[in-house]
């Protein structure tokens, strides 16, 4: 019992590292609900997402070796590989983000706010589905890893119940720092396009793809939280150097 709480309170700040990226995606895409809704919209998505992740869980347990199971050989001087049902999940998941992260930097260069506006009250059920879905979709390396670290059923449940509500509670705070903090939000899309790239290069390693005979080398979480680090950094030296700026310009101009 006492090695099952061990392996719980392991399994709880696993959830937690890994969720952070699916924590910054539900928070940006909530904000396509209309704003009254948002809070609603981000604990039914997230709840209904843990529901079919312990179902996802289950099946996993079982099934685990059906997943991984190539049912698609490549072989050409262009690419090949072999393709299974848990490297196309991975790498559609990954493709998919990167389109929604590339699209929302250029809804904020081209400053199409006016638009999203009119949207938002039509986008309530999809907001919540895609909530949903790219929440399946990040659980996979969750779930494997949890399964990594126990083979106790009730174990791993319990931590993505655990792991669910906490990402409930901070998914407001996450939303509301962003919505005070608008120009955090460009960092955030940026962090979200390099969650799409390491899906993608963790997608075609799990198939071993090489293309032109190279292989797909899939990106670290190391290099990951590292390339956060860096980008945060310069976001807060940036945003400092253009204070200062502002300030040293406001007396010559009233000069």
């Amino acid at each position: 019992m006492v090695e099952n709480i061990f392996t719980l309170l392991m399994l709880i700040i696993l959830q937690a590292v890994l969720g952070f990226d699916n924590l910054l995606y539900i928070s940006l895409e909530s904000k396509r609900a209309p704003a009254h809704k948002q809070k609603m919209v981000r604990s039914v998505g997230i709840g209904i997402a843990i529901a079919l992740r312990i179902i996802l869980l289950y099946v996993l347990v079982n099934v685990i070796q059906y997943f991984r199971e190539p049912f698609l050989e490549l072989d050409s001087e262009l690419l090949s590989g072999a393709i299974s049902v848990h490297s196309l999940i991975v790498f559609f998941g990954g493709a998919f983000i990167l389109y929604t992260a590339v699209k929302e930097i250029f809804h904020l260069v081209y400053l199409e706010e006016h638009e999203g506006q009119e949207q938002r009250s039509q986008s309530t059920f999809k907001t919540i589905m895609m909530i949903v879905l790219m929440n399946l979709i990040f659980s996979f390396d969750s779930i494997l890893s949890a399964m990594a670290l126990s083979e106790v059923f009730w174990v791993m449940a319990a931590a993505i119940i655990i792991s669910g509500g906490m990402m409930i509670w901070l998914a407001d705070g996450v939303s509301k720092f962003l919505a005070k903090n608008r120009l955090y939000e460009v960092l955030g899309l940026f962090i979200l396009f390099l969650v799409g790239v390491m899906l993608l290069s963790e997608g075609g390693h799990l198939a071993h793809l090489q293309l032109f005979g190279n292989h797909i080398t899939p990106m670290s979480k190391t290099t990951f939280y590292f390339i956060i680090f860096i980008l945060v950094v310069i976001d807060i030296v940036q945003g400092r150097y253009q204070k200062k700026l502002i300030a040293n310009r406001t007396p010559s101009k009233n000069h």
